[in-house]
């Protein structure tokens, strides 16, 4: 399974990004490409579909947000396509905020949304997105840290872990990810007294 890949932005279209990682080419379906740049190296989380002609990735900027895409999905009758429609006409905090809302008539504004989907969403997901988004707003410092965070998050780390280096991350001036990663190991291997 590729939880996430690090590399650099060879293209990108109105719908996906291909990631250099180390010569190879990831062809990543995405949902924001207006927040990328070209040959500017960035880490996209990734779930990976498998269907009868073929793997796809589905990317996302971070963890909250690969985490609202898995949620939307276990909807009733709302495939990735969907999903990834949805997470790219809107953003995280308005997705959650409307389906917190009921507010059926945002979610239909949607592409692919109709009355019976988007009532479908709050009526699955309505109460189990709190707690993601309440984790979302106390993370909101250096955006690094926070990818970082995602990434060590993804290999097993605990919340309960991670928040106890955050504050130590955010004090540090560091050019790249990779750098808040490296340094976030030392300081959760230093915790583990290995």
């Amino acid at each position: 399974m590729i939880t996430f890949i690090t590399g650099l932005v060879y293209s990108f279209t109105s719908d996906s990004v291909i990631i250099d990682n180390n010569g190879i080419g990831y062809f990543i379906y995405f949902s924001h490409p207006e927040k990328l740049s070209l040959q500017e190296k960035i880490t996209v989380f990734t779930f990976q579909h498998f269907r009868e002609d073929g793997t796809v990735l589905y990317g996302f900027l971070s963890m909250d947000e690969l985490d609202l895409f898995k949620k939307l999905i276990t909807v009733k009758g709302l495939g990735p396509k969907t999903a990834m429609a949805i997470l790219s006409n809107t953003t995280y905090d308005q997705l959650v905020n409307s389906i917190e809302n009921g507010d059926v008539n945002y979610l239909k504004k949607m592409p692919s949304v109709g009355s019976k989907t988007a009532s479908q969403i709050i009526l699955d997901l309505k109460g189990k997105l709190v707690e993601v988004n309440n984790n979302d707003s106390n993370k909101k410092s250096n955006p690094l840290v926070q990818q970082a965070l995602d990434g060590l998050k993804s290999l097993g780390y605990k919340a309960s872990e991670l928040s106890s280096i955050t504050s130590q991350l955010n004090s540090l001036q560091l050019n790249s990810v990779d750098e808040y990663l490296k340094e976030g190991l030392k300081l959760l291997v230093k915790l583990k007294g290995i």
